[in-house]
Order: structure tokens, then C-alpha cells, then sequence
């Protein structure tokens, strides 16, 4: 498919779905964004059908439905993106607003990365690896996205910003297969992790 197209407000023009979450804010005043920040998430985990991700961004998820999502109740999160392991891409907040995908987290030595960050959530769990329609379609959106966001310049797991309390988006992850669809794309992210 190649490099999506967004328009002004950060929201693709055409590749995706829109799903416009409440769980976002105005980035800080004169914030660039500078980096892209790879996840996943499945509920509950490893079951990778079903609305239960898209009903959590929107903040209209039963915690009732099962055991796990307890934890989850009054919980304000959002990504800029979802890509589901079919390929579908969902945007829920425009690149131009702070989604809250990060948390507590820090990325070459500067705290609060949802900041200056986008980030994007993989439909999967840490051993599972990621089908080809996946990973392609997420190269689609960050190459789109560095073309939106001319400062656009580094990629980073949620791992990497918050050692010890994520894992995502896990072994099962390939960043070398991820950086080489980047570049085939024209999209040279740098990722300054082993």
C-alpha cells in the first residue's frame, strides 16, 4: 500500500478507521514530535478477535465481561493507532494530540514521552509473533506519519521507555523485519536500542 496521507489535524485521509477516543489532550506548546512508540495489547490476553481494545480507548469497556478487565475499570488510555492482525488500521486520536499511550516512561533521558511521542498499539501478546498484514500495515502508518511529522526521527518499544514495567511489544517482535519495511518504504526511523 505504501505511505498513508494525513491531513492537518494528524487524521489519516484514507487506510484506516476512525474512532475518535476522549482520552487525549493538547500536546505541550511548541512540542515536536520526534518519536514512535510500538505496543501491544490484547483483551484478555492473547485473544486477538473481538471490540474489547477499541470499547477500552473509547472508555466504554464492560469490566463485567470478564475477570481480567477489572483492573481496568476507570482506566483513561488511548494510542494514536490500533492495527489489528488483519491488517485493519484504527485511529483514534490525530497525530497533532497527545494520546495517552505511555505512561510513566522516558526516552534518552527525557521523561513524559507521551509528550513528543505517537503511539502505535499492535493487536498481539509478547510470544506471539506478528503476521506479515500486520507488520506491513504499521510500516504503512509510521512512513505516512514521518512525512506528516517532519521530526519524526526515532522508534522505540514501549519496553524501552519503561524497562521493568512493560515488555511489549515483546520477543516475538521483529525489529529487524520492521526497520527493513521502513526502509523500503523511504522511512529511515531510527531505533537506538540493541
Amino acid at each position: 500500500m505504501g505511505a498513508l496521507k494525513f491531513d492537518a489535524q494528524g487524521w489519516l485521509i484514507s487506510g484506516a478507521r476512525r474512532s475518535a477516543s476522549p482520552h487525549y489532550d493538547e500536546r505541550p506548546k511548541d512540542a515536536e514530535v520526534t518519536l514512535a512508540v510500538i505496543h501491544n495489547i490484547s483483551l484478555p490476553a492473547g485473544f486477538f478477535e473481538g471490540g474489547a481494545v477499541e470499547d477500552l480507548f473509547l472508555g466504554r469497556l464492560d469490566c463485567n465481561r470478564h475477570p481480567s478487565f477489572s483492573a481496568l475499570a476507570g482506566l483513561r488510555v488511548s494510542a494514536h493507532f490500533f492495527v489489528r492482525r488483519t491488517g485493519e488500521v484504527i485511529q483514534f486520536v490525530g497525530l497533532q494530540d497527545r494520546a495517552w499511550h505511555a505512561g510513566v516512561s522516558e526516552f534518552l533521558g527525557r521523561p513524559a514521552c507521551n509528550d513528543f511521542s505517537i503511539g502505535l498499539e499492535l493487536e498481539g501478546a509478547d510470544d506471539t509473533p506478528y503476521p506479515d498484514l500486520q507488520m506491513q500495515a504499521a510500516a504503512d502508518v509510521l512512513a505516512g506519519a514521518s512525512t506528516a511529522l517532519p521530526n519524526l526521527k526515532w522508534i522505540a518499544g514501549h519496553c524501552d521507555l519503561a524497562p521493568g514495567r512493560k515488555t511489549d511489544p515483546g520477543p516475538a517482535f521483529s525489529w529487524p523485519e520492521m526497520l527493513r519495511l521502513l526502509n523500503g518504504r523511504g522511512c529511515l526511523l531510527t531505533r537506538p536500542y540493541p
